[in-house]
């Protein structure tokens, strides 16, 4: 039961809450639409001031929200839009911490799982594609996960996966060739295999031995194979990114080097990528494992003992079987020995 004046308390709170998180709804959106590369340095300042006149979470939750509005559309967004935007998650990701780009991130994953799933008509798909790209080109997340994502794709091969590849290779297949080579050659041969194997049901087959040149230029690094690409403007934009991001550590430590599966299933296991995230929900091992270290060897404890720890009110294995140490051991070095068993 709660009392009428306790719970009008809670009203007026959460009214509060909700005219404020309005207001930085507000104020983010503002920043955003007016987002373009010469003034990217000023706001993403006031970006930054707004992390720290708010609270993480809030400031994450809003960012997150109008990015993914603004950026995951049914129509294919502008390439050079589209960087400017995870250029400025990458700028805060670097000055502010981590956790903005590992909660875009995992925003942007899950979508991306759930609409290529549910086989949506538009552009979607593509969007989100091209936002996870880019934030492996600003230095936000490692190669593993592009390669995640690749070997997912290549694993299910039909025509829009293929179109997925293409796009994903286009933006950043030289960047995966520089960062591992090795992992990229071994996804060339499962896609040719898989091409060979999938031939029979694919209507396109032009696209599939266009793809499959595609990947071949890249082995051989062969930018003139590969058409409309472009490393320019993603230059460009990474030297802009180095003027404007404080800390010299500004590359290689603060990519968050995590998989797609980890990404997706963060809800039952945590984010381990996220220094100090606290965490509640099911044990991260197996219930079998933490059952069999809940028999604790004690050896053999007379009955009397027992009968002592019951009275003592000892109602769990743990407390029984300390509580049998500390009063049958010889001495403390004894009952140290005991204890760390």
């Amino acid at each position: 039961y709660v009392p009428p004046q306790v719970r009008k308390a809670q009203e007026t709170l959460d009214d509060k809450k909700r005219e404020e998180l309005g207001r930085l709804k507000k104020m983010v959106n503002g920043l955003i639409n007016r987002l373009s590369e010469p003034n990217l340095s000023s706001i993403s300042g006031q970006m930054e001031e707004l992390y720290m006149a708010n609270s993480r979470k809030d400031m994450n939750e809003t960012l997150t929200d109008i990015l993914m509005n603004a950026c995951v559309t049914a129509v294919a967004m502008p390439a050079r839009l589209m960087m400017e935007h995870v250029l400025l998650v990458s700028i805060l990701h670097h000055n502010v911490g981590i956790e903005v780009g590992a909660h875009f991130l995992e925003a942007v994953v899950k979508k991306f799982d759930e609409l290529c799933r549910s086989d949506a008509e538009g552009k979607e798909c593509e969007n989100l594609l091209a936002l996870i790209a880019h934030l492996y080109n600003f230095h936000v997340v490692h190669s593993l996960l592009i390669f995640d994502i690749l070997k997912k794709l290549v694993s299910t091969f039909t025509e829009k996966e293929i179109e997925l590849i293409l796009f994903l290779l286009k933006n950043v297949g030289f960047s995966l060739r520089k960062d591992d080579a090795l992992a990229l050659k071994e996804l060339i041969t499962e896609a040719q295999r898989k091409a060979n194997t999938a031939e029979k049901k694919l209507q396109d087959q032009a696209r599939v031995r266009f793809m499959l040149e595609t990947m071949l230029a890249l082995r051989n690094n062969d930018m003139r194979k590969i058409p409309g690409y472009d490393p320019e403007p993603v230059e460009k934009l990474r030297k802009l990114q180095r003027t404007l991001v404080h800390s010299s550590g500004s590359g290689k430590e603060t990519q968050l080097r995590v998989s797609l599966e980890s990404l997706l299933s963060a809800d039952q296991v945590g984010r381990w990528w996220i220094v100090g995230s606290s965490w509640s929900g099911a044990p991260m091992i197996n219930d079998t494992n933490s059952k069999t270290q809940q028999k604790l060897h004690i050896g053999k404890v007379s009955s009397k003992i027992m009968e002592l720890a019951r009275k003592q009110r000892m109602n769990t294995d743990i407390r029984r079987s300390i509580f049998c140490v500390l009063m049958t051991s010889e001495d403390f070095l004894d009952a140290f020995e005991k204890l760390l068993k």
